[in-house]
């Protein structure tokens, strides 16, 4: 109950986009095709689900204060939080790698349209966010964190896809010169992080 709990709150209350604007490179530039955002948007949650489980084990038996207690008392005062941000950073890079090969043989014409955004996943904030975040609110388990890796992907993917839909309908709309392209999109952005600011109230 208590995942299912957190995947909500990841989703709609502590939203990537919308709560921290964390990933906006991407999200600006990739949301004008539904199927691209889309497509985007499974990779991020894909590298999030896979790359924060393994980061809360490196962080829990590796690198924070007294983590390696495990290895002996005398590596118990040892303290590796500041390797913390570079080993988050090649473990997210690494599988970053291996959804860029699986996407360019298995689906070349998404590989195309996402461009240099796939492999700029390497270095989204949401997803270095997520491991941070992870780090900061010491989850009971793995399981706990798995759960919140899921739902902050669900809720980016969310957020782009929608983003991305608003903006395929704008290609029909009167929109005023001056703010075509990116101008009614951080708008529409806006717009929608005060819509989402509505499920804080929820009791979770």
């Amino acid at each position: 109950m208590d995942a299912i709990n957190l995947i909500i709150r990841s989703i709609f209350v502590d939203n990537m986009i919308f709560a921290y604007f964390l990933g906006m490179c991407s999200f600006l530039a990739v949301s004008k095709d539904v199927k691209t955002a889309l497509g985007l948007g499974v990779a991020v949650t894909f590298v999030l689900v896979l790359t924060l489980p393994i980061n809360y084990l490196l962080e829990n038996y590796m690198l924070k204060d007294g983590a390696l207690a495990w290895l002996g008392p005398q590596f118990a005062d040892v303290d590796l939080s500041v390797f913390s941000l570079l080993v988050f950073i090649a473990v997210v890079a690494s599988f970053t790698q291996l959804v860029e090969m699986v996407v360019e043989r298995f689906s070349p014409a998404l590989y195309n349209s996402l461009g240099i955004f796939l492999p700029l996943i390497a270095v989204n904030c949401a997803i270095l966010g997520g491991s941070l975040f992870m780090q900061q609110r010491e989850f009971a388990n793995i399981g706990m964190a798995t759960a919140y890796a899921f739902g902050s992907g669900i809720g980016w993917l969310l957020a782009i896809v929608g983003m991305a839909a608003i903006r395929e309908k704008l290609e029909y709309s009167n929109v005023p010169k001056p703010l075509k392209g990116l101008g009614i999109t951080f708008i529409i952005t806006a717009l929608m992080a005060i819509g989402f600011m509505s499920f804080s109230g929820i009791n979770i």
